[in-house]
């Protein structure tokens, strides 16, 4: 079986829960290291599949990797390889499909509920989760595609998540673990002592309340991961 790509775009954050999920189901994965200059690779075809996970940046900025990494997911969705975007990465594969990438009206950061939509597309994801409090660290949002469905959203984010098939992108972290989030706060405190809003949480909230809502999460990000390797060639 071909590898699943993993684009990671700043060390702090991985591919979290998702690398132990694919090590227990006996799928291999190759980690590729934007932040440390590894080259985004030309074709897809190499892969199983493609997983982008976040990052500090906006999809925006003028930085060589980032036509790049628009041009593979655009080649990965015509050869039908399943691609998986986590915030940075779910706004990468919404502007590579034709999709906006722009402010969101506030930032969140944080723990906060998202809501699954009542409709096939979700439901094929997410069975009968009606809803679950997910960690979010955005102040960015994406438009949904042309073809795709919208699948989540927050009070304060109406696009949380699209699918397209067996692509999934999500403005929202479900991959996250405890060391992540406690990493997230240190580096971000200042990030958050400078956006006050109604979405954004002290680091010592979001502390608090993640051994509450991290196990559902986890449990959550579960479903989804194992409904996106179903899409996986597994020759």
């Amino acid at each position: 079986m071909k590898p699943v790509a993993i684009f990671r775009h700043t060390e702090t954050e991985g591919p979290g829960t998702l690398a132990d999920f694919l090590d227990r189901h006996g799928i291999p994965h190759r980690l590729i290291r934007i932040d440390a200059g590894d080259p985004v690779p030309d074709a897809p075809t190499a892969f199983s599949g493609l997983v982008f996970m976040g990052g500090p940046m906006s999809v925006n900025d003028d930085l060589p990797w980032i036509p790049r990494s628009l041009r593979l997911i655009r080649r990965a969705v015509d050869h039908d390889i399943p691609v998986l975007g986590h915030c940075l990465g779910g706004q990468l594969m919404a502007k590579a499909l034709g999709g906006t990438v722009g402010r969101n009206p506030v930032k969140e950061i944080g723990w906060g509920k998202v809501a699954v939509l009542d409709r096939p597309e979700a439901r094929a994801w997410f069975g009968d989760i009606e809803g679950f409090e997910s960690f979010h660290w955005h102040g960015e949002t994406f438009s949904i595609p042309e073809g795709a469905v919208r699948v989540l959203e927050s009070p304060y984010c109406a696009n949380q998540a699209f699918v397209l098939g067996k692509h999934l992108g999500m403005q929202c972290h479900v991959e996250m673990t405890e060391a992540m989030i406690r990493a997230w706060c240190d580096n971000g405190a200042d990030e958050i002592a400078g956006s006050p809003g109604p979405a954004v949480q002290a680091p010592a909230t979001i502390l608090a309340q993640t051994p509450q809502h991290l196990a559902p999460l986890n449990r959550v990000a579960e479903r989804l991961y194992g409904h996106w390797i179903k899409g996986l060639d597994h020759d």
